[in-house]
């Protein structure tokens, strides 16, 4: 397949799964993911397969981001990639790297997000026949040549020791931050309630963690406006009994221990409770705060976490480095995960 080829397939992949006269088929998508994996309602899968086609596949975007790496490797190799299953269609950023830089992919999908990573697939050969010969799902990927894995950073140590010997990339554990002056209006904090609990709050791309102003005018910072914006979701979200079950878990152990928290009836906010650099990834229905005296203490902190974080975001993206509250889960094709290149590491294999 030349380079051409394979990009032609990812455009047309992507019309596709824009075309109103296909919502049919990925809504049935969504149902099989759905009756696989509760967490995976199909309102949420639908907007992860929306986010793909608009942010990931749009013909412009995706012609001017390959351009930018060499047109084809001088050997084409075997990639074996371990994917994530922790929100829908996790994976398929890795898919797309793989083919359209041309090499084949060895995919161990996620046991948790089989159902639509198949979906895609299988969407992608109607399109282009020719990638069914560079397409294989395996649950031993001992015949790669190089790898590509997600996991907790329990699993990544066992990555690292496995895929020592071959080129890899290893990601681990990371989460979102969000970043709060006491000043953003309602509709900004409705953005920020997005990244928190789109996808139940699963992704790395979602925000586990504020970082606040110590004080505002002498008075503590006020968490109020922002559970009293998000508390019209309360239903949505206690719909689910898994979310439901957790919220109600961590509620009762907050209670009978006596643990600083605010609560608007299905989400939590409360201290961090323990300073440890990379401490962020709060349990699901409840996110965590940390205080800054002033932006130099800001920096300092966000440094010092900077390697368990994956976004910073704040509203407008007023905060250098970071991205506007209401997109983290609408990622663009440069916003590797982790930080680390993936096209310019396969293009060095």
């Amino acid at each position: 397949m030349t380079r051409q080829q394979r990009l032609n397939a990812f455009i047309h992949l992507g019309e596709r799964l824009r075309d109103p006269a296909r919502l049919a088929e990925r809504e049935e998508a969504a149902y099989r993911a759905n009756s696989k994996n509760n967490w995976f309602t199909v309102p949420n899968c639908l907007l992860a397969l929306d986010a793909i086609a608009s942010q990931m596949l749009a013909a412009e975007a995706l012609t001017s981001w390959l351009a930018q790496y060499p047109a084809e490797p001088a050997t084409p190799k075997k990639v074996g990639v371990v994917m994530a299953g922790n929100i829908p269609a996790v994976g398929f950023n890795d898919l797309l790297c793989v083919l359209i830089s041309g090499h084949s992919i060895m995919a161990k999908l996620s046991s948790q997000d089989e159902m639509l990573m198949r979906y895609l697939i299988n969407e992608l050969i109607a399109v282009e026949p020719a990638f069914g010969d560079y397409i294989e799902i395996a649950d031993r990927l001992n015949a790669a040549d190089a790898f590509i894995a997600t996991g907790s950073d329990n699993t990544a140590r066992y990555f690292e020791y496995y895929f020592a010997r071959k080129p890899h990339v290893i990601r681990k554990n990371r989460t979102s931050v969000g970043v709060l002056t006491g000043v953003e209006d309602e509709a900004q904090l409705e953005l920020l309630g997005n990244d928190i609990l789109t996808y139940y709050g699963l992704g790395c791309r979602n925000v586990s963690t504020l970082f606040v102003p110590d004080e505002i005018d002498g008075k503590p910072f006020d968490f109020v406006p922002l559970l009293r914006t998000l508390e019209p979701r309360m239903n949505q979200y206690l719909n689910l009994h898994k979310y439901q079950n957790n919220y109600d878990y961590n509620k009762s152990i907050y209670l009978v221990n006596r643990v600083e928290h605010l609560d608007n009836g299905f989400l939590m906010v409360t201290p961090t409770p323990d300073s440890t650099p990379g401490n962020l990834v709060s349990p699901i229905s409840v996110v965590y705060y940390q205080t800054y005296a002033s932006l130099d203490h800001l920096r300092e902190l966000l440094t010092l976490n900077a390697e368990k974080i994956q976004v910073v975001t704040s509203a407008e993206g007023w905060y250098q480095g970071s991205i506007p509250f209401g997109t983290t889960q609408r990622p663009g094709l440069t916003d590797y995960a982790d930080g680390v290149d993936t096209m310019a590491f396969l293009a060095q294999l």
